[in-house]
């Protein structure tokens, strides 16, 4: 099957692939939520998992001092592995507590505090975000910590994670990208796109010249997307119209061009007359599948080669979203496990779960697990 041009008026996000309060409560209604989340126990087939991003001394602190005070013990992902495969049981309470995208504050935050109530964390990290550093950041309780520098871990910083055990490190694919899946024009970066989370921001070009929109690119139009581990095809979009809209904002003020009444039909029409024959061809099915392979193998494999391990065998896929192709591609890679949030079942693991589907709780559940100051609100 060959490229072709995408019908963009049947293109949008599936819902399963969506976040945000509708989804919450679908989860709600359907049962997915674990007994203890309602004042009930935790079942002995049943593996709690929570999820952090960036994260602060005053909110995480509490949180790990419940888990120390309530006689929880943490475990690493070969160990959500073993119980999912049932062989072995869990003896007392156990969770897992997993830091996406290694964001800085895992050195300069989370790992001091781990130490500090004798508590390890699942890490999965982002070989393309990563750069390198001469040194590694002071961390908690250092007086000259400072929020600046890169915005995740560097490669000295995550590979001092890894050798000190408290933080076991995974894999969350090479980018962490959402792609266009459609040339229809949805959008266009202005000033407000700053608020955007960083990898929230579509990739604009893939590998080898790996590129990402940006908050600086005022003006640039803006497409439906979708994770790049879906079942979304990637749709190439014009970098004509990117170029041509963005110098042409530049040209007129930045930031001021917004406050014309006309701005985005300005835009609109300049995005519609580029000169991009191109743009608008899907790739193939064949394409999405080495891209697929390449965000996993290579993900994982650079993070091997540069902490000198072999120990990268699991994933958790961005946003939680996972297709029958990335599912195909885990499989054939060899991968052990996979977290994929978004799809049916009880947000926990469980011995017998499919390992390429296994479901976590966002970390304001944590206060709900048993013991002395429970939290039956939030």
């Amino acid at each position: 099957m060959g490229p072709h041009r995408i019908d963009n008026m049947t293109t949008r996000v599936p819902l399963a692939e969506r976040g945000g309060a509708l989804r919450g409560c679908l989860d709600l209604v359907s049962g997915r939520f674990p007994r203890f989340v309602f004042g009930g126990q935790v079942g002995r087939d049943e593996l709690p998992v929570f999820h952090f991003h960036e994260v602060t001394q005053e909110d995480l602190e509490p949180k790990l001092g419940y888990l120390a005070e309530n006689g929880y013990r943490t475990v690493a992902a070969d160990e959500i592995e073993s119980f999912v495969k049932g062989d072995v049981h869990f003896d007392g309470r156990r969770v897992a507590l997993c830091f996406d995208d290694a964001w800085a504050s895992l050195w300069t935050v989370a790992a001091p505090l781990l130490k500090r109530y004798d508590l390890t964390a699942i890490s999965y990290a982002i070989p393309a975000r990563i750069v390198d550093a001469p040194v590694c950041r002071p961390t908690l309780g250092d007086a000259s910590l400072e929020s600046n520098g890169p915005p995740f871990v560097t490669w000295p910083e995550l590979r001092s994670l890894h050798v000190s055990g408290v933080i076991d490190v995974q894999c969350h694919t090479d980018s962490h990208s959402i792609v266009f899946c459609s040339s229809e024009v949805s959008g266009f970066v202005t000033p407000g796109y700053a608020a955007t989370p960083l990898l929230n921001r579509p990739q604009l070009l893939p590998r080898p010249a790996l590129r990402f929109v940006t908050a600086e690119e005022l003006g640039a139009p803006l497409y439906v997307a979708r994770s790049r581990m879906s079942d979304g095809l990637r749709v190439r979009v014009s970098l004509d119209a990117h170029m041509r809209a963005v110098e042409h904002v530049r040209r007129e003020g930045g930031s001021e061009f917004f406050r014309r009444p006309d701005w985005r039909a300005e835009l609109t029409r300049l995005a519609s007359d580029a000169a991009d024959p191109g743009a608008g061809q899907s790739e193939s099915q064949s394409e999405q599948d080495r891209a697929i392979e390449e965000e996993l193998d290579r993900g994982r494999s650079v993070l091997n080669e540069r902490l000198r391990t072999r120990t990268v065998n699991h994933v958790c896929l961005p946003w939680g979203v996972s297709g029958g192709r990335t599912a195909s591609a885990l499989a054939r890679l060899g991968y052990r496990t996979a977290i994929a949030n978004r799809w049916r079942g009880l947000q926990a693991v469980r011995p017998g779960d499919d390992p390429f589907w296994l479901k976590r709780l966002p970390n304001r559940y944590l206060f709900r697990l048993p013991g002395r100051g429970r939290r039956l609100w939030l």
